[in-house]
This record gives structure tokens, C-alpha cells and sequence, in this order.
């Protein structure tokens, strides 16, 4: 249980609370892939490497990396998007073993040890973002999510590619592209969202005290949270009263980042929660939404919505 600030007009009990408990993600089921292949020959190439040596070593790593990064494209659920990025991981790493065995002349080494290093750091991110990433497919979509892989995995390596380039060089022809990442759209604060069914007298002041945004949902008494009766995008540190709400309602929020106007919903970090308590119907009411030892109501996590 969490404690937030919830005060009806006229009422002064604040009831004191223990820390917020940390929330722990349940670990996956999903099974990794195994390990890739080597690109090559475990035996090194005779050195050391000229142009044209390196770049048909280059061809082989590129045509390696070609099975393992096409799955990013495909997947379909969050586990299937984290087992695909532990195989991409995997696949690079043996790439990387190959490249530490070669040899090279003077005028590559500079960009042979910046490609071993670039690729190195794209297998590390990878390996270390998959239970996040895991977490923000669920919230903002497969598809979605998998772009966003894409995009940093050509983003670890970009150095590494322009310099090979620079040299006549060609590497990462196999990576997949999804574009250039939509912009971000972020409402204003207190823009109502959603507002249908009865109106009434009541009205809640909404504090968000917390370092992300959130979207708001009063629900009518016996309503799913998918069909509020008005949402509200509030800031993170910002302050917004609605007003005209109609009858006994229950508040839901959701937090994040990287908001998707079209489904009204975040893509990144989410947390979906409501207050345990009842909202009368024609009062007033003061909320906070930063957890506080000195407040009186309780909320719990719910399921994304």
C-alpha cells in the first residue's frame, strides 16, 4: 500500500504511512536463444589485414548479423522482443571474439579498434536494457518497442560505420532500419483528454508532485478504467482542478514517458495505479499525488489499461 494526500473539503484527519515499497518485476519466462555461430573460420585470417581482407571479413560478420537482427522486425510479443535482443546480444559478442583474433595494417587499426569497441557497447545495452524493454512493450506496444531497439543498436555502431565509410569501407548494410524516430508530443498541462457521460457539481484539485507526467482517470462507480468519464494530462510538478464531475467516481493514474496521443497512453516507464477510496459525489476534494507519511489514502498498482 502507498500513502498520497487525498483531503475532502472540510475534513483535516491526516493519517501517517510507512516508505513506498520498492516494486519488484516478476523475472520472464522466456527462454534466450542460444548462442550464434561464429562468422568465420575460428582460425583468424593470415595477417595482417589490408582493405580488401577486412572487408570481406566485414561481409561475414555482416551476413552473420543478418538472421539474428531481421528477428527484431518480427517479433510479436515482449518476450519474444527480449529473447530476440539476448540473441542479437549473444551473436555480437561472438563477432567480437573474431575481431579481437585479427591482425590489421597500421592505417586500420584506428577503426578496427573503434569497431570492437562500438560493437562491444551495442551488445552491452542490449544485454542490460531487455527486462526494461520487456517492461515498456507490454505498456506501449510491440512493434513500437522494437523500432526503438533498432534505432539504438544503429545508434552503438553509427561511429563505427561512418569511419569505416570514410575508408571505403562497408559495414551494417544488414541492420534494419526502422526511420527516424516520431517526434515527441507531450500535452499541455490540464488538457482534458477524455470527458463524456453525466456531469455534475463535484470537482478534485490534482497535485502532481512527481518527476513524471501522468494522465488522470476519474471513473464512474462501477466503470472499467477504460471508459472514464473525464482523463486529465497533468506535468510533473504541475497542478490542475477539474471540474463539472458527476456522481461517485473512483480516481486511476498513469504515469511515464513518451506519450502516444492517438491511443492515450505512455510508451515508456509506465505505472498504472488508483486510489483504494471512493470519490463522493458534489464535493470537493484535494489530491497529491506524491506519496507522503502524512497522508490519508491508500492506492494500489492495477493492470495497464
Amino acid at each position: 500500500m502507498k500513502r498520497w494526500v487525498a483531503l475532502c473539503a472540510g475534513i483535516g484527519l491526516v493519517v501517517g504511512c510507512g516508505a513506498e515499497p520498492r516494486h519488484t518485476p516478476e523475472p520472464s519466462a522466456s527462454a534466450t536463444g542460444s548462442a550464434a555461430p561464429a562468422p568465420a573460420s575460428s582460425v583468424p585470417a593470415a595477417g595482417p589485414l589490408g582493405a580488401a581482407a577486412y572487408q570481406a571479413e566485414l561481409r561475414r560478420i555482416d551476413q552473420v548479423l543478418t538472421g539474428p537482427a531481421r528477428r527484431l522486425t518480427r517479433v510479436r510479443t515482449a518476450e519474444g522482443l527480449a529473447d530476440s535482443m539476448s540473441t542479437v546480444a549473444e551473436t555480437l559478442n561472438t563477432v567480437a571474439i573474431r575481431l579481437a583474433a585479427l591482425t590489421v595494417t597500421t592505417r586500420l587499426n584506428g577503426v578496427h579498434e573503434l569497431l570492437k569497441e562500438r560493437i562491444g557497447v551495442a551488445a552491452a545495452q542490449l544485454t542490460s536494457s531487455t527486462r526494461k524493454t520487456e517492461d515498456d512493450a507490454r505498456c506501449g506496444g510491440v512493434a513500437y518497442t522494437s523500432q526503438q531497439v533498432q534505432r539504438q543498436l544503429r545508434t552503438d555502431l553509427k561511429s563505427a560505420i561512418v569511419q569505416l565509410q570514410r575508408l571505403k569501407l562497408s559495414f551494417g548494410k544488414t541492420l534494419p532500419d526502422p526511420g527516424p524516430a516520431p517526434e515527441p508530443v507531450r500535452p499541455r498541462n490540464g488538457d482534458i483528454l477524455v470527458r463524456r457521460a453525466a456531469e455534475g457539481t463535484g470537482q478534485v484539485k490534482i497535485t502532481n508532485g512527481t518527476t513524471h507526467d501522468v494522465a488522470v482517470s476519474i471513473v464512474g462507480d462501477g466503470q472499467p478504467p477504460g471508459e472514464p468519464q473525464v482523463m486529465v494530462y497533468i506535468q510533473s510538478t504541475k497542478t490542475t482542478t477539474v471540474k463539472r464531475i458527476g456522481g461517485t467516481y473512483h480516481l486511476y493514474f498513469k504515469s511515464g514517458s513518451d506519450w502516444d496521443q492517438s491511443e492515450r497512453k505512455f510508451r515508456a516507464d509506465c505505472s498504472f495505479k488508483k486510489f483504494d477510496q471512493t470519490f463522493g459525489r458534489n464535493q470537493g476534494w484535494q489530491v497529491n499525488l506524491q506519496p507522503t507519511t502524512r497522508g490519508n489514502a491508500d492506492t494500489t498498482q492495477v493492470e495497464a489499461y
